[in-house]
């Protein structure tokens, strides 16, 4: 009895070592500095782990991301991918059961103006047993294929909720430029009447109201294209919505705010808060049973198989009413010149899953990247975010300062032209730093793992 425990302990252990029963074993590393020498995360808090409910407050922009989630033809498909790995999955675990076919048979033959009928009511069955991990290793591989059809959802998911909101986002910078853009163009008709009247009382000449009107012409025709981005950007998040184009239900810029400290967490947590790296572990771990499976096609397959039923037909003999007979078979196939081609197959898997490795640990450093340049990106708009308020307000001295020295014609219409359209760039440039630092947040939670349908 020992004797044979120690046999079957030494074979288990040579088919491991063959790679046939192995298991895969999941990544535990990421690189040092992952998110970057200047962005390092200490604690375990992750700002990714935020719902997206929870982290856009904005009741317009849930309304829109709640639409997405529901209607969006990426996140549809992808949860069709899951019901077919899911059904993937189920096949491979029925492989493990024996297979039953019902085969009736029936015949009438004529021998010198005798007719005999026959008949056939087997039942057959055919089991394989899986002592190599052929079997095993493919409902390990199906396993994987289902939770990584999982993540691509959730992956779809984060995606989806950041295009949404940076989306959204845009249509409130440009609604706030369009409206800097109009009252400009308002100032500038006021501007261009009180050039025309100092004309007329001799203080200017032609060429300043020309040149107002131009400009004038100008910042109208910059409200007609802020308008067209406008609804180009609105035909965007309706086709984000799976909608016909549509008058998007907004805020405004100034009333948006986020509450979240930047906690980016410790690097090793993007191996299971971002989908999109959990996919690429889900194909190595496929690839790593692809090859364990290449690993058992060079061990035999023992197949059981057997049938039972009624027939009225035994060799030569007719008998009526049937008998019951019963068969049974054992069948043991074992690769024998096909051995150049089966090493070739291993030879493919082994490179597959060194493919699929490369492909995750590039994943990584892609998710670290999008961190520290999300990160960064923020930080900088944070910075320019007080010069732009001084800039604003030194301008705003300075315009009306030159419109009263033109007035009383102590400078030209150049200066205040040229105060005038500094002042409009600014304010545009503020906004859009704005929505960059809010796009930056986005990125940030989205890179994290932010967004999943958790």
């Amino acid at each position: 009895m020992y004797t044979r425990k120690v046999i079957i302990f030494g074979i288990t252990l040579f088919l491991s070592s063959c790679g046939i029963y192995t298991k895969y074993q999941p990544q535990t590393s990421v690189p040092d500095n992952l998110y970057g020498e200047e962005a390092v995360g200490s604690d375990t808090t992750n700002m990714g782990c935020i719902h997206w409910r929870d982290f856009f407050t904005d009741p317009y922009l849930q309304d829109l991301i709640e639409k997405g989630l529901k209607q969006n033809t990426d996140v549809r498909t992808a949860e069709l991918r899951v019901e077919e790995a899911k059904a993937s999955l189920l096949s491979a675990k029925l492989a493990f059961l024996p297979s039953f076919a019902l085969s009736p048979q029936g015949g009438v033959n004529t021998v010198e103006s005798q007719v005999s009928r026959t008949y056939t009511l087997p039942v057959t069955a055919s089991w394989e047993i899986d002592i190599f991990g052929k079997l095993r290793n493919s409902k390990r591989q199906a396993k994987a294929a289902y939770a990584q059809s999982e993540d691509y959802k959730q992956a779809v998911y984060s995606s989806l909720v950041a295009n949404i909101a940076n989306t959204y986002y845009t249509l409130l910078m440009l609604d706030e430029q369009l409206e800097i853009s109009k009252t400009t163009a308002e100032t500038w008709k006021e501007t261009v009447a009180s050039t025309q009247a100092l004309m007329e009382a001799g203080q200017a000449d032609e060429a300043a109201v020309s040149q107002m009107k131009a400009t004038c012409y100008e910042v109208e025709n910059s409200v007609i294209d802020l308008e067209e981005q406008i609804n180009q950007v609105e035909n965007t998040l309706s086709l984000l919505l799976a909608e016909t184009p549509h008058e998007i239900p907004r805020g405004k810029l100034a009333e948006q705010s986020f509450n979240h400290s930047l906690s980016l967490g410790v690097p090793i947590q993007l191996l299971a808060n971002r989908p999109d790296v959990r996919v690429a572990e889900h194909e190595l771990e496929q690839a790593f049973y692809v090859t364990n499976q290449a690993n058992s096609a060079f061990y035999p397959s023992i197949t059981l198989s057997g049938s039972a039923g009624w027939t009225n037909s035994i060799g030569g003999l007719i008998t009526n009413p049937g008998k019951f007979v019963t068969s049974a078979l054992a069948s043991l196939t074992e690769p024998l010149f096909n051995k150049g081609t089966l090493i070739a197959r291993r030879r493919i898997a082994k490179a597959q899953q060194e493919e699929a490795l490369l492909a995750f640990k590039q994943k990584l450093l892609d998710a670290g990247t999008e961190v520290n340049d999300a990160l960064v990106s923020y930080q900088t708009s944070k910075k320019k975010k007080d010069n732009y308020q001084h800039q604003i307000a030194s301008l705003e001295k300075a315009f009306n300062s030159t419109s009263l020295l033109m007035q009383y014609g102590n400078t030209t219409y150049l200066e205040v032209l040229t105060a005038h359209q500094t002042l409009l760039s600014a304010r545009l440039s503020q906004t859009a730093n704005c929505f960059k630092e809010i796009q930056s947040m986005i990125n940030l939670y989205q890179a994290l793992g932010g967004g999943q349908d958790l």
